[in-house]
């Protein structure tokens, strides 16, 4: 696998460019390939707290993103989202990679706090995987079935 390049940036430090970029691919899979028209512009992304995390390959193309949400803002908890691997990069392992990069920064940044996830429901193994546990029932966001997951050990 080509060698990656990890991103971590709060908002006010994106440029201009860096954020188009990153709101480009997240409208690109979230809005368009799901076909779901939902806010996506949610306040979250101004937090002061929230960790803007890219990944991107040789050669600077942007391959993934996820963001990181401090206790409280989302969940009582640490929380992430918007977890998407760009189409060209898929099945190499990214999104796995992003996960494990999320559960690192909540460790570090706010230690001892369970990390509080809403998951697409067609991902719940996914995340067992990476030692999250089913916190609700299935409930609909968007059109999309969602259940809410916990990691109680960052």
């Amino acid at each position: 696998m080509e060698p990656i390049q990890w991103e971590i940036k709060k908002f006010n430090q994106l440029t201009a460019e860096e954020l188009y970029e990153l709101l480009r691919l997240r409208v690109d899979v979230f809005v368009v390939e799901q076909a779901c028209p939902y806010p996506e512009l949610d306040g979250k992304d101004t937090h002061a707290q929230t960790l803007h995390v890219s990944v991107r390959m040789s050669g600077g193309n942007l391959a993934g993103y996820l963001r990181v949400i401090a206790p409280g803002v989302s969940y009582p908890g640490v929380s992430f989202g918007r977890v998407v691997t760009a189409k060209s990069f898929r099945g190499r392992g990214l999104s796995h990679d992003l996960i494990e990069k999320a559960v690192e920064l909540a460790r570090v940044n706010w230690p001892g706090i369970p990390i509080q996830i809403g998951a697409q429901e067609y991902l719940i193994a996914f995340y067992r995987s990476h030692g999250f546990e089913a916190a609700s029932e299935i409930y609909d966001e968007d059109g999309i079935p969602h259940i809410d997951m916990v990691r109680k050990h960052g």
